[in-house]
């Protein structure tokens, strides 16, 4: 599929001083990125099919790191892998710094973003110990993110929302906390999919699918980051109220 080529030197300035710093690219995402973007969009193609093997050797890394920055920059909104088979490869469609829904510079102040929290970082790992996962219950306030039932310590879980065969990570952008039954039905299924299935079920309302829908996009944009302190948040209130007001 070809696509006009854009202007490289705009491309670079975005990339500098919009994509890196809104998004908290590392050198390692930055470089895979950046070579993905070469081979792509910069010689007017939309989608890249490619290897790991082949993009690890391009840009001097090790397979396993070069895999990761492609599961984070999916989950970021960078790339959007429309396919992906072991013996065919990846494609991808690259997306350009002004694509990418969390880094338009000219629409981010209108739709009133909060800035991150000091203290959270887009490369923690927040499986990684039992305090972080408690965060990320705590900021669905004891509600499944996907059905909204009232959630107990005992059938509450945390899910991919971008699942890991699609490159999902593990950063509080691309986890929810959810019952043990919606982790179990929605399986590989995209996150909104997954969420019109529940309407179509008649588990959630029209209402709620909307709002479901708008807080699936502030997570994934960074928007709704877990609480710094866990003792500060209040405790679930009875009926189905949003469970992130705030969200755009």
């Amino acid at each position: 599929m070809k696509n006009k080529k854009p202007n490289a030197l705009q491309i670079w300035k975005h990339l500098e001083d919009h994509l890196v710093p809104r998004l908290c690219l590392s050198v390692i995402d930055r470089a895979v990125y950046s070579h993905l973007l070469r081979h792509s969009r910069l010689e007017g193609k939309l989608r890249l099919r490619f290897s790991i093997p082949w993009l690890a050797r391009g840009i001097r890394l090790s397979g396993g790191a070069t895999r990761e920055a492609v599961r984070r920059l999916v989950a970021r909104g960078a790339l959007r892998l429309l396919e992906r088979s072991c013996k065919a490869g990846h494609v991808v469609e690259v997306r350009l710094p002004d694509e990418i829904r969390a880094v338009r510079p000219g629409r981010i102040g209108r739709r009133g973003a909060r800035p991150l929290p000091r203290g959270i970082d887009f490369e923690v790992d927040f499986l990684k110990n039992g305090a972080l996962r408690h965060r990320i219950h705590v900021r669905e306030r004891g509600r499944c993110f996907y059905c909204l039932r009232r959630l107990t310590p005992l059938i509450r879980c945390l899910d991919h929302v971008v699942p890991r065969v699609s490159f999902g990570g593990n950063s509080y952008r691309n986890l929810a906390s959810c019952c043990l039954q919606c982790n179990s039905q929605k399986r590989d299924r995209s996150a909104g999919d997954f969420l019109r299935w529940l309407y179509r079920e008649r588990r959630l309302t029209a209402a709620e699918l909307a709002e479901r829908l708008r807080a699936l996009d502030a997570l994934a944009s960074g928007k709704l980051p877990p609480p710094l302190t866990v003792a500060a948040n209040p405790l679930p209130r009875k009926g189905r109220p949003p469970l992130h007001p705030a969200s755009p």
